[in-house]
């Protein structure tokens, strides 16, 4: 019979702050660290040590999903830091969790961005030397993902290394496209071959970080809130020159996105239009800022003539409107603050 032990933390704050609990939960026969051979105090001494970061909303089938594929991985995380800003509390499926899980209940709406971030300090606070993160919805594919992904690392010299990301249930294509040659890519099978691929990585489901990188490029943006912390950090790791990469040889398994991919021009140009106002606002809006952050040239570019384009074809001149507007705040890094003060 499994017992459990539970150490909670409780901070008592004043009545506008932020309440967070965290409690971590581990199995009593044999503890975690027993099951891994070593004991927390002696961190130091190891190698290749992992922490996960990884947060849910409202997901609590795929949190458990989750927990059970991390607990089955060949090269076991020594800490996982969950964080959740969901409506209802994921704390049960964290405590029968297989594996060590420190769970931070966050009773605020934190954004994929805070979330990240919230997890990550977590999963550096345990003494980890790779911080691996994780959406409540991706999961790795097989066992041997995280030892694929350190060998990788390893044997590159590398400090980031992200898996592919496919669809679930369809195995051979990808959740996110690939450019390769000039044309976008959905199959699997062209982009599987090429063994890595330099400097492009679809972060952050299964980013694998050395935690001395954080300390170079920070966290993720909380201001971007969701749809562009992403692309900000890749962003940020090339301008300080943090070598990283895509291995193509292991998979998570991610919900794709493929109904937000436009083509405008055949594959050689294409925009991307989410699917609800709520992120169509936080997209436009931090792509138009990260554009003008970073001097992306090439984007503003392709945006300017991709999006009028786009909406024009479809007699949408109330999308173009909206577009033009969202896009432009970000652009002057207008219309930033709490999500309750944004309009969708």
């Amino acid at each position: 019979m499994k017992s459990m032990m539970a150490t909670v933390l409780k901070w008592k704050v004043h009545k506008n702050s932020i309440p967070l609990t965290m409690i971590t939960y581990s199995s009593a026969v044999p503890d975690a660290a027993q099951r891994r051979g070593h004991h927390p105090r002696g961190l130091s001494t190891l190698t290749d040590t992992v922490a996960v970061a990884a947060v849910t909303f409202d997901r609590p089938d795929d949190v458990r999903t989750l927990l059970g594929a991390l607990a089955q991985q060949t090269h076991t995380p020594h800490a996982i830091a969950l964080v959740d800003s969901g409506t209802a509390d994921v704390r049960e499926i964290a405590a029968a969790a297989p594996a060590e899980v420190t769970y931070v209940r966050s009773l605020a709406n934190l954004g994929g961005a805070g979330g990240f971030s919230l997890a990550i300090l977590n999963a550096i606070a345990s003494g980890a030397q790779w911080i691996w993160i994780m959406d409540d919805d991706a999961h790795p594919e097989d066992p041997a993902c995280l030892a694929t992904l350190l060998a990788a690392a390893k044997d590159r010299n590398l400090d980031v290394v992200v898996p592919l990301i496919v669809a679930p249930g369809e195995p051979t294509k990808l959740s996110f496209p690939f450019r390769i040659d000039g044309h976008l890519t959905h199959e699997r099978s062209v982009v599987e071959p090429l063994g890595f691929i330099d400097n492009v990585g679809q972060f952050f489901n299964g980013a694998l970080i050395r935690t001395d990188v954080f300390f170079k490029v920070g966290l993720p943006d909380l201001r971007l809130f969701i749809r562009g912390d992403e692309t900000d950090f890749m962003l940020r790791l090339r301008a300080a020159k943090v070598k990283f990469g895509t291995v193509t040889s292991v998979a998570l398994t991610h919900p794709a996105g493929w109904g937000e991919v436009q083509e405008v021009l055949g594959d050689r140009l294409h925009v991307l239009v989410p699917e609800t106002p709520f992120k169509r606002f936080y997209y436009y809006r931090n792509r138009g800022f990260l554009t003008r952050k970073h001097r992306r040239v090439r984007s503003l570019v392709a945006d300017a003539v991709g999006y009028p384009l786009f909406f024009l074809k479809k007699g949408d001149l109330k999308g173009l409107a909206k577009w033009a507007s969202t896009y432009g705040a970000g652009l002057r890094g207008a219309k930033f603050g709490p999500m309750k003060d944004q309009k969708f």
